[in-house]
């Protein structure tokens, strides 16, 4: 029994003595090999679990998508039938009002136009014909009258003379309605040419050319756009559900493909009807920016404005809501440690949560399943 006693003391002795020689051991190792030993024991922890928290801004409102448009644009269309002979205007130069754009050949409105002249010249010199025969019967009825008066000549020569008054002023108005007539198609001539030569009626870009020299036109082919690039505007849609958030006047942040810059917009229009297709809204953003720097046609993605923060952002799935107060999980060099937070603007549509008070930019959080580690635990976060 005693030996038995002494046998199983004298293992506890050793297994004490095993536990002792290990705290020693423990505390005579290096401050490096202590420091491997603890990270040896944390747990690790997956990149995709660690968010960072960040200063930002955070916008509460409808998604929007849609397209950069310029509201003043004007396609120039032939009017007539021919080859283009001049054609100097190339995309993206800058035009003025009336440059040229281009011009048509059309030589038989040209012979047209020559014609319509001739005409006007030959009417001019009947009427000018007819009307010195006016003044030289009216020169005759006015002597014949005083020869009448005197009793110098009967008076049936006076009616003969009337006569001859009353023919001459009746060619007179009918070589002035020949004149009327030959303006009219000299007009019509030289409308028809000018409409041969194509220029600008607004200032801005060429956004596109459609044909060049030697091209043949018919009418109602476009020959070049114009856009004015300094009335931009954004044309984008917003889903029917979220109509009720949108008004006009409502700030609009977006980003435009190829810039890394954000853009402004107020909605200027909201559509009276939805598209029966995709059941969207279609609004229409005037840009407060300088517009002149996007290109029309560019993809566009943004929020309008509800409600906005500053501040420090975090996803929702870093924050712990359940239990009463919200609170969180740091990650520091000594183990994990839980702070209460306060909470501010909330964006349900991109699952970020503002956060007021209880961490600072640059803390490390855990979010999702993480977030059953214990306070105080080591933890070892992974490289992504």
């Amino acid at each position: 029994m005693s030996v038995g006693m002494k046998s199983g003391g004298q293992r506890w002795r050793i297994a004490g003595g095993l536990v002792l020689t290990g705290v020693l051991a423990s505390g005579c190792m290096p401050a490096s090999e202590s420091a491997e030993s603890v990270e040896s024991t944390a747990i690790q922890v997956g990149g995709e679990d660690v968010v960072l928290v960040t200063s930002g801004e955070i916008l509460v409102g409808p998604f929007v998508s849609g397209e950069l448009r310029a509201q003043r644009s004007a396609t120039v269309r032939a009017e007539l039938s021919g080859p283009v002979v001049e054609a100097p205007l190339e995309e993206g130069q800058s035009v003025r009002v009336g440059n040229l754009v281009a011009r048509i050949d059309a030589p038989a409105l040209e012979d047209a136009r020559r014609s319509a002249a001739s005409g006007l010249r030959s009417a001019i010199v009947g009427v000018r014909s007819v009307e010195a025969q006016l003044a030289l019967a009216e020169r005759e009825f006015a002597r014949t009258a005083e020869l009448v008066k005197v009793g110098a000549i009967a008076m049936r020569e006076l009616d003969v003379a009337q006569q001859t008054v009353t023919v001459a002023d009746a060619q007179v108005t009918a070589a002035e309605a020949l004149v009327a007539d030959a303006e009219a198609r000299l007009v019509v001539a030289e409308q028809q040419l000018a409409d041969a030569v194509l220029r600008a009626p607004i200032d801005g870009v060429v956004a596109e050319k459609a044909v060049g020299v030697g091209d043949v036109v018919s009418p109602g082919a476009a020959v070049v756009t114009i856009i004015d690039p300094s009335t931009m505007q954004l044309e984008a849609s917003v889903p029917s559900e979220s109509l009720t958030e949108v008004e006009v006047d409502m700030i609009v942040r977006f980003q435009v493909r190829g810039y890394r810059e954000s853009f402004e917009g107020r909605i200027a229009r909201i559509s009276p009807q939805v598209n029966p297709a995709t059941r969207q809204v279609a609004i229409f953003v005037t840009i407060a920016t300088d517009a002149r720097r996007l290109v029309a046609g560019l993809f566009v993605e943004g929020r309008v404005v509800n409600e906005m923060a500053s501040g420090l952002i975090v996803p929702e799935n870093a924050v712990n809501v359940t239990g009463g107060s919200p609170w969180v999980l740091r990650v520091r060099e000594d183990g994990v440690e839980r702070v209460e937070v306060t909470l501010g603007l909330r964006d349900p549509r991109s699952e970020q949560v503002q956060v007021v008070s209880g961490v600072q930019a640059g803390d490390r959080l855990l979010r999702g399943a993480a977030q059953g580690i214990l306070p105080g635990t080591a933890v070892r976060v992974e490289a992504q």
